[in-house]
């Protein structure tokens, strides 16, 4: 069927007003049913037992019998008054009426049978019509009291609150039809963002795709879609990591040939020159190869471990150099902290970190480690001359190197930030540099528990 998501709106509000629309509507319904409802019985046989008494007894209308007899009845225990009335309709046995009686009796002037009414505190019935001598005559019965009332009865005296339960409940049912469509969509919006922040593996759950309607079809090919990008992603690295594997051989080859000429006596400025460039070209090489191989999370296995034994031999080697170059470094990790992660990829992700900032600081380094419910806080910050902030996004792309302070002296290609951002994209984490005040570079990791 042809827009099934449409189809679900119009039926779900149209559906959904009408009931309401039905529910108020019927109240009126039900109560002029009830209004005509028909006499009870027993107490249509008291009214005929009453006129049966004054076409026996005609006289009776004569005498001061109907005032006193007004209440000399009684039924279920409670005082049935009788009201005579003439074809004219005035009341002739008493001048006490009340108010329910005479809305009563304008009630049945359309009515051909006996019908009863509950009013808030009263029961009427009536007419009972018979004849004496040529003149026709009704008889109405009241009974006093609170007797039981259909349950409706308490929405129609009650309109303001009626009106507030039929709004309230309108909201309901669209908002069932709302989250229905919501938890899909939402669903899908979070695959969408997990997606976009990286993380190439995540979908869209099963009860979404399952839908029979638009919301499951776009679902559907939204993990095709995804899909497809994991695996080009995937492809491209391998293929990096495979042409970086491939290079090392003539590299190699290149390498022993200058070997060979420096051994016959054959070094030149121009041999010197050739292997200084092969030996940044293997360590490019080797960079390639290592951001390769962090992307794509391969001969590596998740483990469990504190990370202050994970990161003990970058701190080691980090405070080696730190005292080399007269600068002090401060570790504040906790040995209790312990995170499911990579030790190799994170260990090379806090050493580049950790040797920019001895690199570019002017005294002060500063790593610090703490925990949350959830997460893992890293911090490392330095005293140094920190970064243009319309780069600060842009020195974890690959091959990036801004036109800073920070970077002109330095001789590298811009992969060492690349392999940290893409370790912790690996563990589904995040980062971000800032510039501290006055100066330096402030960089901010999260990482899963």
């Amino acid at each position: 069927m042809p827009n099934r998501l449409f189809i679900k709106l119009l039926l779900g509000f149209w559906l959904c007003s009408s009931l309401i629309i039905a529910l108020v509507g019927l109240l009126p319904l039900l109560q002029q049913n009830h209004d005509r409802a028909p006499i009870p019985p027993h107490l249509e046989s008291a009214l005929s037992a009453i006129a049966m008494r004054f076409q026996e007894d005609p006289s009776l209308f004569e005498s001061d019998f109907l005032r006193r007899w007004e209440r000399q009845k009684n039924m279920e225990g409670k005082p049935l008054r009788i009201y005579l009335a003439n074809s004219q309709g005035h009341v002739i046995n008493t001048q006490k009426i009340s108010r329910g009686v005479r809305s009563f009796m304008l009630m049945t002037d359309e009515d051909k049978q006996p019908i009863s009414h509950q009013f808030k505190d009263e029961l009427v019935f009536g007419p009972y019509s018979f004849k004496i001598k040529g003149e026709t005559y009704l008889l109405y019965g009241r009974l006093p009291g609170n007797f039981p009332r259909p349950w409706f009865f308490f929405f129609v005296e009650n309109k303001l609150l009626t009106l507030s339960l039929a709004i309230l409940l309108s909201g309901l049912l669209c908002g069932l039809l709302a989250w229905h469509l919501g938890k899909a969509l939402n669903s899908l919006k979070k695959s969408a963002n997990a997606l976009a922040d990286g993380d190439l593996s995540n979908r869209v759950d099963k009860a979404t795709t399952k839908r029979n309607d638009e919301i499951g079809q776009l679902a559907t090919a939204f993990n095709s879609m995804a899909d497809s990008i994991e695996n080009m992603v995937k492809n491209q690295q391998r293929l990096m990591g495979d042409i970086s594997h491939e290079l090392r051989t003539p590299l190699t080859r290149l390498q022993l040939s200058l070997a060979l000429a420096r051994k016959k006596g054959q070094q030149t400025t121009e041999t010197d020159r050739i292997a200084y460039e092969a030996e940044h070209l293997e360590k490019l090489i080797a960079e390639l190869m290592e951001l390769s191989r962090v992307k794509l999370s391969t001969n590596e296995t998740k483990v469990r471990l504190g990370l202050a034994e994970s990161l003990s031999q970058v701190l080691d080697d980090a405070e080696f150099e730190a005292d080399q170059q007269d600068k002090k470094i401060t570790i504040d990790i906790d040995e209790d902290i312990e995170l499911a992660h990579f030790p190799k990829s994170l260990s090379r992700a806090i050493e580049n970190l950790l040797r920019n900032a001895i690199r570019y600081a002017e005294n002060d380094i500063y790593i610090h480690a703490s925990t949350t419910a959830d997460q893992v806080h890293i911090t490392i910050k330095d005293d140094g001359p920190g970064i243009d902030p319309a780069e600060l996004d842009a020195i974890f792309k690959p091959f990036y190197r801004p036109d800073s302070a920070r970077q002109r002296e330095s001789g590298g290609w811009g992969l060492g930030l690349a392999i940290t951002e893409a370790a912790i994209t690996a563990h589904k984490g995040k980062i971000k540099a800032k510039n501290r005040v006055p100066h330096g570079l402030e960089v901010n990791i999260t990482l899963p528990v």
